[in-house]
């Protein structure tokens, strides 16, 4: 059981390692435990080894679509299944025909943010869904009051 006093755990799960060292960086300076996974199936059974406050999740890894299969994973498993997940991707810049609504329920994440991301922002909610109130982890979507 974690105290009170110990670093919240961020998980990030991408494989692009210039895009992971910058975000390491910047939840380090802010004081986060980060550890990292470059694919979905590694992310996975870290996770269910750390059991991180909180993952970062890419959608396009080796393959196109993984992050989402990996969420459905992540859901599927209990001790993962309430665990935060922001899903950040630049699927819609680079497959623009590929559309996906946060909000239709198939996605499980708390929210989506498009890459690139804000720094200022991503630590905003980083922030905001390791903080324990349940109340404020509830699902979001990026843009959308």
């Amino acid at each position: 059981m974690k105290t009170m006093s110990e670093p919240k755990a961020v998980l990030i799960i991408d494989d692009d390692s210039d895009f992971v060292r910058a975000i390491r960086s910047l939840l380090e300076s802010s004081g986060y435990r980060v550890r990292s996974a470059a694919n979905g199936r590694e992310g996975l059974q870290l996770a269910k080894t750390i059991q991180p406050d909180l993952i970062l999740l890419d959608v396009m890894m080796s393959e196109r679509t993984e992050g989402f299969f990996v969420l459905q994973e992540m859901r599927r498993t209990p001790e993962l299944s309430k665990t935060p997940v922001i899903v950040m991707s630049s699927i819609y810049s680079d497959e623009p025909a590929f559309r996906v609504d946060p909000e239709a329920g198939w996605l499980p994440a708390n929210l989506f943010l498009a890459k690139p991301v804000e720094p200022s922002r991503l630590l905003n909610e980083v922030m905001r869904l390791t903080s324990g109130s349940p109340a404020e982890t509830g699902a979001a979507v990026a843009g959308r009051k």
